[in-house]
């Protein structure tokens, strides 16, 4: 997968010069040190211009990529169709259709007999208890995957049909998701922490015919019964005319009951036994995975399928209403997750590479399972939480296996900051070259924490902007080629045209801030809404013609970086003043007593719109009416008196999803006491909720 032309010998110097202009001044900021740019990644005068061909002649571009990978048959026709604008007719994209190819063959049966990869690591697996590890080759996994894929074609899985996939982050998740993904399966996979409500409407919504699932699991000191979950999530499937015909069952917490010879797979003993576990059994549906894998061939000849034929289904999280089922396709997907992990993670056949996000996320998708092995990479599959049984749980891991490569969420490295630098800084981390960032855009003090602690002033940061409609990485920084500025995604990826469009849809040139959008398409964009395609035209570009509206705002500073602002509906109108809430966020943790704040606008009679702040203290921190005038007076320093907040409410705990995003949604009832709340059942913490209700501020509207 290399670009045109470009060719570099490894080791070849480069300084990542992080530039910080006015929107990078920031206290504590000290240049780095010389870093690496490898033979992947291009000096940032030959990007600019790679980048430019990529945008002005796309055909070309990817499909010299295209050739990197294994078809079965090649494209009989256009390699790219599409139309971005609805007054001209449907919305479209279609990359390469009619080639056909297998992506489970590409990632795993082309690493094993081609590029003879078959004895690596593909995953090191660190469970919830440390000590309770293992490990699987990447021959060792196509053997389990065609194994489950036979299992799947017993129970009468074909090409097209959907399977419900509902489990903690454990080896048997990527099977269970390549062996879909062999046979041409969509998989549809429930974060673990979702509720039944919630599994059940993804399963009813696309009518998924079989499930997957586990008995239990520990995370942190809290233990899930899935199963438990999971039978009530078929019960209301029934219930609602839906019954689902099988459900195969993983015995992950009760694996020590199994003997040496009962289970396939090679799984560690459990640290913590648990006999309370009940587990439910329904006969005629339930299926035990171990069993049936016993009875299973390891050969199995994958599905070949077009290029624009459906991968999965994955749900958004549902905070704006229904859930949406973004699909993606096979070969488009393959060919944009492959190329962003190789050049924004800078990849290298040595490398050790952590992405810390669930599966049951885009983040997983992209970036713990296809992108990964496409790159015949070893990578860490992680169980458990970062703060158990410590704080310095996640320094541990990269110790442990020499991780080169880490990959997570800033609430994750916000959380951390609380606990201060020694959680860290006991650890080595020695290993680590490359850091990024993923979820939300993360404020100039997180990233100079994260920089300064966590890389040691050392490893360069990708703070990248996507969404799980992209299928990969859309704004980024490359490693050792983009100077780097704390909070900027920096430059858009290969084949990507942003633009910045103001309300009437005129494209905005050099410094400006308005509605992020992108004026064509890249491989790796979603195709539509389930079942849904109106939904997936009114919602993604009816707004602007001609144009992919992600719904984020976005600043672009005169040294051409982006900056995203947050949401549009994030944004406040403060007396006819368009303030943006991540903004004023930054602002409020820029103090040494807040590590984590969240804004949403409350009623007032003359501003039309005020701030309403959440903020929760560092330990060992008091909130006072001392540090609210503090906090009032940083925002008015840094922003400007019309950002100056109405309300700030302290806040032990902010409520989120259980990916830990804010949900602001839930904070906008809250400011207004409007005890209405919709749709909670994604709140990791509702006790938290009641908590903020009871000690919200006394407001005048």
């Amino acid at each position: 997968m290399g670009l045109p032309e470009e060719r570099r010998k490894s080791g070849s110097g480069s300084r990542a010069r992080e530039e910080t202009g006015a929107e990078g001044r920031v206290r504590g900021w000290s240049p780095p040190p010389e870093v690496r740019r490898s033979a992947h990644v291009p000096s940032l005068q030959r990007y600019r211009e790679l980048h430019r061909r990529s945008v002005e002649e796309p055909r070309e571009f990817w499909g010299n990529i295209a050739k990197e990978f294994y078809w079965k048959t090649a494209c009989p026709g256009p390699f790219l169709q599409y139309n971005f604008d609805v007054t001209k007719g449907k919305i479209f994209t279609e990359w390469m259709k009619g080639a056909t190819t297998n992506i489970c063959y590409n990632v795993l049966d082309r690493n094993v007999h081609e590029k003879k990869l078959g004895d690596k690591v593909a995953f090191y697996w660190e469970g919830n208890e440390p000590g309770e590890t293992t490990k699987i080759t990447y021959r060792e996994l196509l053997v389990q995957v065609c194994q489950f894929s036979n299992v799947l074609r017993k129970q009468g899985i074909q090409k097209g049909d959907r399977v419900a996939i509902y489990m903690p982050m454990i080896l048997k998740l990527v099977v269970a998701m390549l062996a879909c993904a062999r046979l041409g399966a969509l998989h549809s996979i429930v974060f673990a922490g979702f509720s039944a409500e919630s599994l059940c409407e993804r399963i009813l919504d696309s009518s998924c015919c079989l499930l997957i699932t586990t008995d239990a699991f520990y995370r942190g000191e809290k233990l899930v019964n899935l199963k438990e979950l999971a039978d009530e999530s078929l019960e209301k499937c029934r219930e609602k005319g839906f019954p689902v015909r099988c459900c195969i069952v993983v015995k992950h917490l009760g694996r020590a009951e199994l003997g040496m010879n009962d289970s396939p797979s090679q799984s560690p003993p459990v640290k913590r036994p648990c006999p309370d576990v009940q587990i439910c059994w329904n006969e005629g549906v339930d299926l035990w995975w171990h069993e049936l894998m016993q009875q299973a061939g390891d050969e199995c000849e994958p599905e070949w399928c077009d290029a624009e034929d459906p991968l999965f289904i994955l749900y958004t999280s549902g905070s704006t209403g229904k859930p949406k089922g973004v699909v993606h396709t096979i070969g488009g997907y393959m060919l944009y997750v492959a190329t962003t992990f190789k050049y924004v993670f800078d990849f290298h056949p040595e490398d050790v590479f952590w992405c810390t996000a669930d599966i049951g996320w885009i983040t997983g998708h992209s970036y713990v399972t296809y992108g990964p092995l496409a790159n015949g990479a070893t990578s860490v599959l992680f169980e458990g939480i970062p703060t158990y049984p410590d704080e310095g749980r996640l320094w541990s891991i990269v110790d442990k296996y020499k991780v080169t490569k880490f990959y997570t969420a800033p609430t994750a490295i916000r959380m951390l900051m609380k606990f201060g630098d020694d959680p860290v800084t006991k650890h080595s981390r020695a290993s680590l070259q490359v850091l990024g960032t993923v979820g939300e855009p993360i404020n100039p003090e997180a990233w100079l924490w994260y920089h300064r602690v966590v890389g040691s002033q050392r490893c360069p940061i990708v703070d990248t902007f996507w969404q799980t409609e992209t299928g990969g990485h859309m704004l980024t920084p490359l490693p050792g080629a983009t100077p780097m500025k704390p909070g900027s995604a920096s430059f858009p990826f290969f084949g990507v045209a942003p633009a910045i469009l103001n309300e009437s849809g005129e494209e905005l040139e050099g410094e400006a801030e308005g509605y992020l959008v992108f004026k064509q398409p890249w491989p790796g964009i979603m195709r539509t809404v389930y079942g849904n395609h109106t939904r997936f035209e009114t919602t993604y570009f009816k707004k602007f013609p001609g144009y992919y509206v992600t719904g984020d705002g976005c600043r672009r500073d005169q040294d051409g970086y982006y900056w995203i602002t947050g949401r549009i509906d994030d944004m406040l109108n403060v007396s006819g003043h368009l303030l943006s809430t991540a903004e004023v966020e930054s602002a409020l943790v820029e103090h040494e007593a807040v590590a984590e704040a969240a804004v949403v606008g409350h009623p007032h009679p003359v501003k039309g719109e005020c701030l309403y702040c959440f903020v929760t203290l560092c330990d060992g921190h008091t909130f006072t009416p001392t540090l609210t005038e503090e906090l009032k007076k940083q925002i008015r320093e840094k922003i400007g008196p019309i950002a100056t907040p109405d309300y700030i409410q302290n806040a032990p705990g902010l409520p989120k999803t259980r990916s830990g995003k804010i949900m602001r949604r839930v904070l906008r009832k809250i400011a207004q006491n409007d005890h209405d709340l919709g749709d909670t059942s994604t709140v990791a913490d509702p006790s938290v909720i009641n908590h903020l209700f009871s000690h919200r501020c006394l407001t005048t509207q």
